[in-house]
Formats: structure tokens, sequence, C-alpha cells
């Protein structure tokens, strides 16, 4: 028998459904928000597997039958993920992954599926609640049922689940995933915008997501699902005991990283975990993981004990301190722009490249029509940044997930196309890691540009906090590195300007985390970014005035509208023809902009005369060298412009009376002409007209009248 619930947020009822569609699968809720539907279903394995992780994969897919269109393409089917279904897939993941037991072996699988799409209602939203409510009101072992609100701030409101008219012009999206204790994961982007107004905008977003959990429980009341059982992991306390006896301060000295750098501190801790697991025979296979699992334990706890007793970090900096910070730009000679941007041992290596309309990247939206990009920020992480050997394939969700933050945080600030014409990607390659870096990322994206001499409304800079929260104690770390990222209870990434933040995202592992400690975690990372952007200006303050030799040079000109046509070409072959002979790239606009993008000035100059040449208009009155192309009995026929020709009539040609037009003209002959009228497509000219003038400005000089044939 199906059950429905509903919700109102944001004025609008989310319903959400279950027992009708998809009834094999372990939970599957139908979730509908005004004509967007979405189906969630959740499957687990019946059988544990023997892997020491949760093997939890989320599949969003964004099926483009749901807004009434047939993919694109040869094949007329949908292909591998677009980015946008990734970024909805690692939105689901993050909220839903702590959630599960620890000791949750079982493969598990989600997968999302957007059925029908409005022009209104974005589904990533309804998916994520609907993803929650369809493992909660099974027997998945899902005890926390958590949902999901989008906040906009639109003309000084907030709004919750803005529509997609209202995102455009909203100054804050902020996407806002809880349970109905708490937040447990934020992504946002802004523009410039305080931390009290995301504060306030966290807080109404919370308000709303309680609204839909009470939905939630009453679904999982009707459903009344018997949960799975699961055990908690298998853990020796007498060997935790020992083995913290034993090596408990060797231990406790291999982490401290102000004595030993990473990767010594890593290969120290690697060395009493086998000389640990040596002691065990081989074949005792259940006495290894306890082992490692006491060893794991022992190693967080020395971390949590130190940060909240002893107030110390692991490589001993103040809790709100920054590592040390190396900025440097302008040192590949051949790129358009580059920074090399250093956080203890985080690096990142920030190449820009400046491109021409041509170089955008084509969006194919569920919601819009045919899109077109023209900033793209691609990170890559390879395994020599973390002193690993592994096969380098194509990017992950972690690597587009980490690019597309960095993305967020620089958008608000680039200049509009109309004041900046150029398609512009970043390209991050991180060199070292230990600690975030997406917002190293951030930082040398924002050098690079200004490196490559465009024009950022402001400098960007990020930071990574963390904080360690148990028993009532809490501490906010600055700058975490990666044991602080992996033992800590929040993740709290923040990228902004010395105005306000541009972008956001926080994961949190318990439900301990109040307003007031994430107001104080904002707070302190404001005064870690303003120090920053401090370091940043030092190196360079303002975008370049000149861009590099390297990079394409735009000429602008402005020509009618219906001499667009002409420009092109049938086929293009015009525009082709002057790109060939001049090596330049040439974008035509709607509006009659040419932009030409040339690596020299007298490439452009001889393009821009020949678009001149093909696009000019005659004007009456206006004097033009002109070519005689065709002779007749009743005149000339002479070509002012490529492809545009007028008749200079036989009365026309000269101030006496002639009675052959061949007697003065001949085929070929350039000749000076003035436009007497224009009507419709027909151009009449007259040289008459100009031998007068010439004639009466000689008789006003006092000379002798110029000869008047002035054909050459």
């Amino acid at each position: 028998m199906p059950h429905q619930v509903t919700a109102s947020v944001g004025g609008r009822d989310l319903t959400l459904e279950m027992g009708k569609i998809a009834r094999q699968a372990n939970g599957a809720v139908v979730a509908r928000y005004g004509d967007t539907v979405v189906l969630v279903a959740a499957c687990m394995d019946t059988k544990p597997n023997d892997k020491d992780f949760l093997p939890l994969t989320v599949d969003y897919r964004e099926y483009t039958y749901s807004a009434g269109k047939i993919p694109g393409g040869f094949f007329k089917r949908e292909g591998r993920p677009s980015e946008r279904e990734i970024l909805t897939c690692r939105m689901i993941d993050r909220p839903l992954r702590p959630l599960f037991p620890e000791s949750w072996r079982n493969e598990t699988q989600i997968n999302a599926m957007v059925l029908s799409a409005d022009s209104e209602n974005d589904p990533d939203m309804i998916a994520i609640t609907a993803a929650s409510a369809a493992c909660y009101a099974s027997d998945l072992p899902f005890e926390h049922p958590v949902a999901a609100v989008r906040v906009g701030l639109v003309n000084g409101q907030l709004v919750a689940n803005p529509t997609t008219a209202d995102q455009k012009i909203s100054l804050m999206n902020i996407v806002v995933v809880g349970s109905e204790e708490a937040i447990m994961m934020v992504e946002a982007g802004a523009s410039e915008v305080s931390e009290d107004t995301v504060a306030e905008a966290l807080a109404f977003g919370h308000s709303e997501v309680k609204k839909i959990i009470v939905a939630i429980k009453e679904l999982h009341r009707l459903v009344n699902p018997t949960k799975v059982v699961v055990a908690p992991l298998p853990f020796d306390e007498a060997l935790y005991k020992q083995i913290e006896q034993q090596y408990g301060a060797r231990l406790h000295d291999a982490v401290d990283t102000a004595k030993h750098p990473k990767k010594e501190s890593y290969g120290l801790v690697d060395a009493i975990k086998k000389e640990i697991l040596a002691t065990i025979p081989e074949e005792d296979e259940e006495k290894q993981k306890l082992a490692k699992r006491a060893f794991e334990r022992l190693r967080e706890r020395i971390f949590r004990e130190d940060i909240l007793q002893r107030h110390r970090r692991p490589d001993a900096r103040a809790f709100d301190q920054i590592r040390q910070i190396n900025c440097e730009v302008g040192l590949l000679p051949r790129v358009h722009g580059s920074a090399l941007f250093t956080r203890g041992e985080t690096q990142s290596l920030g190449t820009v490249t400046l491109g021409t309309k041509e170089d955008k990247q084509r969006l194919d939206l569920l919601f819009e029509e045919e899109t077109f990009k023209r900033f793209m920020l691609h990170y890559n992480f390879p395994a020599f940044s973390v002193g690993e050997v592994k096969f380098s394939r194509g990017p992950g969700r972690r690597e587009i997930g980490h690019g597309a933050l960095a993305e967020r945080a620089l958008l608000p600030l680039l200049p509009t196309e109309e004041e900046f014409p150029y398609a512009m990607r970043i390209v991050s390659d991180i060199l070292e890691s230990n600690g975030s870096s997406s917002m190293a990322t951030v930082c040398s994206g924002s050098l690079a540009l200004m490196d490559a001499g465009v024009p950022l409304k402001a400098a960007c800079g990020g930071i990574a906090m963390g904080l360690v929260v148990e028993d009532g104690k809490y501490a906010i770390l600055t700058d975490i590195a990666g044991a602080e990222d992996h033992y800590g209870d929040m993740d709290f990434k923040v990228a902004g300007t010395r105005k306000g933040i541009t972008a956001l995202q926080m994961d949190i592992k318990v439900f301990g985390v109040s307003p007031a400690m994430m107001r104080e975690a904002l707070e302190q990372a404001r005064k870690a970014r303003l120090q920053i952007l401090d370091i940043m200006d030092q190196t360079i303050a303002t975008p370049r005035a000149s861009m590099s030799s390297y990079a394409p040079r735009l000429f602008m000109l402005q020509i009618p509208v219906d001499k667009i046509r002409d420009l092109i070409g049938p086929g293009g072959k015009k525009i082709r023809a002057i790109t060939e002979s001049t090596g330049v790239k040439i974008d035509v606009m709607d509006d009659g902009r040419v932009h030409v993008f040339a690596n020299n000035g007298t490439a452009a100059d001889a393009a821009l005369a020949q678009i001149r040449d093909l696009t000019a208009s005659a004007e009456i009155g206006k004097t033009y060298l002109g070519k005689v192309v065709r002779i007749a009995e009743f005149g000339a026929f002479v070509e002012i412009f490529p492809g545009t020709d007028g008749l200079l009539h036989i009365s026309e040609i000269s101030e006496q009376r002639i009675r052959n037009v061949r007697d003065e003209l001949k085929e070929g002959d350039q000749v000076l002409v003035k436009v007497l009228a224009i009507e419709g497509n027909k151009i009449r000219l007259s040289r008459k007209a100009i031998l007068r003038e010439q004639r009466n400005k000689q008789q006003q000089g006092g000379g002798t009248p110029p000869p008047q044939p002035q054909v050459q």
C-alpha cells in the first residue's frame, strides 16, 4: 500500500511517496516538488564484504526526457555523468555516509533518477531529501534522517528553495543539509556576503530542514520498517591497552609533525604499525584486524587528547595560526598567467589561459537551452603530491568537486564579458599536499588571474577550518593539516575577499556543532583570510596593466547588424577566408560587435581592413575610390566596396556631354565617385560632382583647372 506525506517548503508542497514504484528496492521514494519529480532507490547487499570501510556508492542522473528533450550527439542517449550530476552525487553522499554505522560493511547503493523536471524547481535538493527518506523508511541501518534546502538572498530577503530564475539574481546560493538536531553539510556560493549574513542563512535553512524531517519521520511511522541489526566492530580492549602501554609514547612522538615533517612522520607511524603486526602470526587474520583497529583508535585518541586536554596541535601551532605562506607569480614564461602558492606542505601551481568565444565550454543543461561557459577551473591531484605511486586516470569525483568549489569562489569576482570578452581557463596542479589543496587552488587561481592581466574585482583567498568537539569541550582549528582533517569532527572551507564570502563548504561528522560554534568558526576564518590576502598582496596586489605577449590581443569593431551575413558569407566562406589569410580568430556577436583576436598588430590590421571592406555601407554625399566592374550603354557599374556596386550614369561621368561611356572609362579603371542617392539596394554615383568641386576649388585658388579625366 502506498504511503504519502507532505511538507511545505518555500511556499510549495514537497510530497514524498513510498510503496508504489520500485518496490523490489530496500527503500524507494518518489519526491515531487512543483512538477519536478525524482525517484530515489536504496539497496543493500545481503552479506557484508571484507573491506574495512563503508562500501557506499551514489548515482544521480538527470534524464533528458524529464524536460522533454532528446540527448544530443550521435547515439541519442545519455552517456557518462555530467559535471553537475557528479557534484550532486557528492552532495548526496557527503551528509549520508557518516550516518551509517561504523561497522556497516554491506555493499550499499543509492540511485537517484530525475523523472520530470519543470523549469523552476531544481531537482538536486529533492534528490538529497528523497535519498535520506528512502534509507530511513527502509530496513537499511540508517537511524538519523536528513533533509536539504537551498537558501537564496533575493531582494534582501532570505528565500527557501528559490526558483531557477531567482537563483540567477540571488546574491547567495547556500545548500543546507541537516538533521533535526544539527546541520550536517553546507555548500555555498555568494557575492561577497558577510559572515553574519551566512550565519543567518544557515539558521534559516535549518529551520526549513526541520519541517521536512517531521514529514520523513511520519513516512517512517507509516511504513514501520524493521531495521537490520548491525553489531559493533569487534574490539579487543586488552590488546588496545597493551599497545598503548608498549607503543603509546613512541606513537605520540611519531605523530608530532613539529619534530618530524609529514613524510617522515608517516614513515615512523608505519614502522610502529609493522612492528606491532610482526608480533602476531600472519595466519591469525582476526587478531591482525583487531591490532590494526586498536592502533588506529590509539592514534586518534592521542590526537584528540592533545587538542582538547593539552591544547596542542600535532605541529605545535596555535589554534588560530596559519602555516608559512610563499607566493610567486610569472614563473612560467610562455603561459598567459601563472602562480605558485605554497602553504606549509601544500602547494598549488595555478596557470591561466585566455581564449576566444570558440574556446567556451558548451553546456547542455536540463532546464535551459544550449549555453556556454566562459570561465573554467580544472583541478588535478597527481599521486606524487602525497608521495604515492598510482596509475594516472582522468579526474575523479573528488577532483571535480574540489575544482568546482574553487571555481565558485572566483566566479563572482570576474569582469563581465563586455569588460573582458575572453574565455578563461585555470588549471590547478597540486604539487604537494598536506591540508586543503582546494583552498590553495583558490589562492593560486586568484594570483594567476592577476598575473594574466584579468581585471578581477578583488583578490580572493581561502582557508580550511577544523573542529574537535567532545564532552562539552571544543577547539576550532585554523588551516588544518591532513591528520586534523582525518580525525577532526568538521571540515570547514571558506573562501572570499576582504569584503565578504564567495564560497563555503562544510562537512560535519557529529551532531554536537552549535550555531554559536559556527559563528565563531566563521569569524576565525575571516581573520585568517585577511592574513592570507595581506601576504598575497605583497606578491601582486592589482592585476597587471598588460597581458602576456603570448596571449591573444583583442580588437573590437562595430558593424551594422544587416551586414553580419555579408561578413560571414555563404557557409562561412568569407570569414573563413579572412582567418586563413591573416591567422586571427574572429567572434561575431548578434548585436554587430566583432572581436578580432590576434597575436600581433599586423595580422589584426589586415583582418580589420578586410572586415571593414566587407561590411562597409554607402553614405550619401561621401566620396569613394571605386573600381569599374562593368560598362553598359547607359553608364558604368562601379564597385565601391567588395560586393557593393553603384551605377555611374553616362550623364554623371563628365562635366561635358559624352556619346560613349567607353570614351571615358574601361573595365578595371579606378575612379573617384560620390554617392548621390540610395534607393533601396540601388546606389547612384557621380563623377561629375567631384570634377565640378575640384574645378571650383582650383578657380577659387586662382590656378588652372585640373585635367578632367580622373581615371587610374
